[in-house]
């Protein structure tokens, strides 16, 4: 037997065992109830289902949310990462320092911290309540790792860029806003768009520390219907969130692949 003759009796084995577990997961599935427990008929209906809550709260404080914790990565990222680039050794170092802090930690020790721990310690009051002051925490964590991505495409603009706007006598400041840094942004897109789609996941992890039921994003919504509503002990509620969630990230994802696409062959 040649080799191109093994290759394709390996293939056509591996397209045989694919379609035999197939068939054996239809035929020993018990449809009627995993229909009834994770696509309940109660819980899926459009008039007095799960879908009302779960979009008009649950998805619309979601996106809000990540807006937010966006927004204000973005802008942190940026005065981290002018610091890291800063010809003044103290900043360097003490965004250096922030920025290593924060991507040793998990997201979740942060959103704690400044929803419990700092007002136990000094009696404060976060703005928006838990929520606000677990999104001060994703903002602190996102802004991190948005330094080290806006570094990155500061970096990586060609310094001739920089020395043909001062040839002509602009001054350090405006060359750096208005030369070097949308050449950066342009770079960094996809890694942000990216991060974008971390964050909304990220915004997940609200639901452990506890919300008002207008505040409340997709996952709390999701998971207050496991114990109440049309779908009471049934996992409905979560493939429906789960459902919402590929709504807004895959489109997001993709247009991150083509990006990177449309980048690379800008390069060429």
């Amino acid at each position: 037997m040649t080799r191109r003759q093994r290759a394709l009796l390996v293939q056509v084995s591996l397209y045989v065992i694919l379609v035999v577990a197939a068939v054996a997961l239809v035929l020993v599935a018990d449809w009627p109830t995993i229909r009834e427990n994770f696509w309940n008929k109660d819980g899926v209906s459009w008039a007095d289902g799960n879908w009302g809550d779960l979009i008009t709260i649950g998805l619309v404080n979601t996106v809000k949310y990540t807006a937010i914790a966006f927004a204000g990565g973005l802008a942190l990222g940026l005065l981290l990462a002018l610091m890291r680039l800063s010809p003044v050794a103290p900043y360097r170092w003490l965004a250096t320092a922030y920025i290593e802090f924060f991507r040793g930690l998990p997201a979740l020790v942060v959103m704690i911290f400044m929803s419990t721990g700092l007002p136990i310690a000094f009696g404060w009051s976060p703005p928006g309540g838990t929520i606000g002051a677990g999104l001060i925490g994703l903002i602190m964590v996102a802004g991190a790792y948005m330094a080290e991505t806006l570094r990155a495409g500061i970096q990586a603009v060609p310094k001739g860029q920089s020395e043909a706007a001062r040839s002509l006598g602009m001054r350090p400041g405006a060359t750096t806003v208005k030369v070097v840094l949308p050449q950066a942004f342009r770079i960094v897109i996809p890694p942000l768009t990216n991060e974008f789609v971390l964050l909304i996941k990220d915004t997940a992890l609200l639901f452990l520390l506890g919300a008002a039921a207008d505040q409340r994003e997709l996952t709390s919504v999701a998971r207050d219907f496991l114990s109440s509503g049309p779908s009471t002990g049934t996992a409905t509620s979560l493939i429906q969130a789960a459902l919402l969630y590929l709504i807004i990230t895959l489109p997001l994802t993709q247009l991150v692949a083509w990006l990177e696409r449309r980048q690379r062959k800008a390069v060429r």
